[in-house]
């Protein structure tokens, strides 16, 4: 609003006009200690709503949160290598298996025969974060290899051109008495 020299709300509608109703905005909503009685919680699964973007290009957001590139890497580097507030086992369970449950996803989320397991291989004494929301776009350390629907998309730590992901939609029914 003062950039524009305009009263808050009218620089709000302008806004919105102009970027057709939708205006991208980083929320600070949580404090440090919520998210760590959240993590600790038997029934919290780890998730983003970030989206798939580009560190070059015009593929995504001049300037979207941290949490499109480290959310996965930050619970594993921090929470569980730095804090010790998870064990490894319990992350991964939460960001993978718990969430296929939770949305009912019926071959996802395990490593087991039949389902499309897609496989993250990471170094876990490495894996952390490098996004802040000053520079959010960079990528995070320690993870060295990405399979998606049997087929890699980062190898020793440098992606390749493949792009063999899709959108996943489930019923949302909760599958294995998951709540």
């Amino acid at each position: 609003a003062r950039e524009r020299n305009q009263e808050p709300v009218e620089a709000l509608f302008d806004l919105l006009v102009e970027e057709d109703g939708s205006v991208p905005a980083v929320f600070f909503h949580h404090s440090e200690d919520d998210m760590r009685l959240a993590l600790r919680q038997p029934f919290t699964s780890v998730g983003s709503d970030g989206s798939a973007v580009s560190v070059d290009g015009p593929a995504g957001p001049a300037h979207p949160h941290p949490r499109f590139f480290g959310t996965f890497p930050r619970v594993l580097g921090r929470y569980v290598r730095e804090c010790g507030l998870l064990t490894l086992p319990e992350a991964v369970r939460k960001m993978t298996a718990m969430n296929a449950d939770k949305i009912g996803l019926q071959d996802r989320g395990l490593v087991r025969p039949g389902y499309l397991a897609d496989l993250a291989v990471f170094d876990a004494s490495e894996v952390i974060d490098h996004a802040t929301f000053e520079r959010p776009k960079q990528y995070p350390s320690g993870v060295l290899w990405v399979i998606v629907n049997g087929r890699v998309i980062l190898e020793e730590g440098l992606r390749g051109s493949d792009l063999p992901g899709r959108v996943l939609r489930g019923p949302g029914v909760p599958r294995r008495g998951a709540a």
